[in-house]
């Protein structure tokens, strides 16, 4: 996970590892149902994930399923939407998604972790947030990493691992992703 001021700590054995729990339980029975919707029942799968949310969503959201979550209260969804089949989003550090994101297959945005000192590593779970500007295309395959902002208009390459900011009209690519170069108009 990158370094974010705004990231959090979750101790194990605490009312908030037991709200969390609680939480990737809720998501997996609403995820259950809309996994078993297909191509055709977009309205149902609009609903669905607006009952993860907790929000309601315009009618531009298209979701593919199928779709993992452990949580879905802390992702916020723009206008006209995009995400393809199979994305996996863990958004217990908080998920952003700005109007206009196309989000392809097999794209995982991950906000939560552990310590990376291993006598730390099972004493609880870290989190931090992803932010999605407005426009942004994240393609196939990508990983994107809690702690990190990707600026409007961006295009973060197939197979990418982002693990630090992406800055606006720019394209990312690569294990970890960098810069490969503008694409303002």
């Amino acid at each position: 996970m990158s370094e974010n001021s705004r990231a959090k700590f979750i101790p194990r054995r605490t009312p908030e590892s037991a709200a969390m729990v609680a939480n990737v339980k809720r998501a997996m029975g609403i995820t259950a149902k809309l996994n078993r919707l297909g191509y055709d029942d977009a309205a149902e799968v609009r609903a669905l994930f607006g009952e993860l949310t907790g929000k309601a969503l315009d009618e531009g959201f298209f979701l593919i399923p199928p779709f993992h979550a452990t949580g879905g209260g802390d992702t916020r969804v723009g206008r006209n939407v995009f995400i393809n089949q199979n994305c996996t989003f863990y958004d217990l550090g908080g998920i952003d998604i700005g109007d206009d994101v196309l989000i392809g297959p097999n794209v995982s945005l991950i906000t939560s972790g552990h310590p990376i000192e291993p006598s730390r590593r099972r004493d609880g779970v870290t989190a931090a947030p992803i932010v999605i500007g407005r426009n942004v295309w994240i393609a196939a395959g990508a990983t994107v990493i809690g702690g990190v902002s990707i600026g409007e208009n961006s295009v973060v390459a197939a197979g990418s691992v982002v693990t630090r900011d992406v800055p606006a009209n720019t394209l990312v690519g690569g294990n970890p992703a960098r810069v490969i170069r503008s694409i303002a108009d």
